[in-house]
């Protein structure tokens, strides 16, 4: 919006003052489409994807809600020399069946992305010490309902992933920007 507005005089005096112009602009801003992604088309971490697949009956939100690392409650046994990691991280996420078919949810999908381009699946590790509460192994979850918890990953204390990928078989994977302290 632009506003103007002119002021003049008229006196009977030889000095006349001169016009006085005023501009007052006034921006709003509106947010965006893609406020949900990052330049690269990866989420920013909080934000929810829906997945739609009619054929197969499957209407899902997946969202990948936080990472931590190193986790920071109750530590867990630290891992074993063969899983590659000195110290455990954790993503919580959620997925939650919006209508359709049944589905069954899984850590397996799961992994950590690193800008070199190696990555870190989930263990499949449960129960005991890890961190709670847990993503379910293999649940199977009704439309209307969701399941969410954290999934634990050995990482290596200096390293941190650039990305949480969710990629369950035959489907284009979704990705979620971790955010660098």
């Amino acid at each position: 919006m632009l506003v103007v507005a002119t002021a003049t005089a008229c006196s009977g005096g030889s000095a006349k003052p001169s016009p006085t112009v005023t501009v007052t602009k006034t921006v709003t801003a509106a947010p965006g489409t893609e406020d949900a992604k990052t330049s690269s088309g990866v989420l920013k971490m909080g934000m929810k994807k829906s997945v739609n697949d009619d054929a197969n009956d499957v209407h899902i939100t997946v969202r990948a809600v936080e990472y931590q690392q190193p986790y920071k409650g109750p530590q867990p046994q630290k891992p074993e020399d063969f899983q590659g990691g000195d110290i455990w991280a954790t993503a919580s996420v959620k997925v939650c069946n919006i209508r359709g078919a049944s589905i069954s949810v899984s850590p397996t999908p799961w992994s950590l992305a690193y800008p070199d381009g190696t990555s870190i699946e989930s263990t499949g590790l449960s129960g005991g010490d890890m961190p709670k509460p847990e993503f379910p192994m293999d649940k199977p979850v009704k439309a209307g309902r969701c399941a969410a918890g954290m999934i634990a990953y050995p990482v290596p204390s200096g390293k941190k992933p650039e990305r949480i990928v969710y990629a369950p078989d035959g489907a284009d994977p979704i990705e979620w920007a971790v955010i660098q302290p």
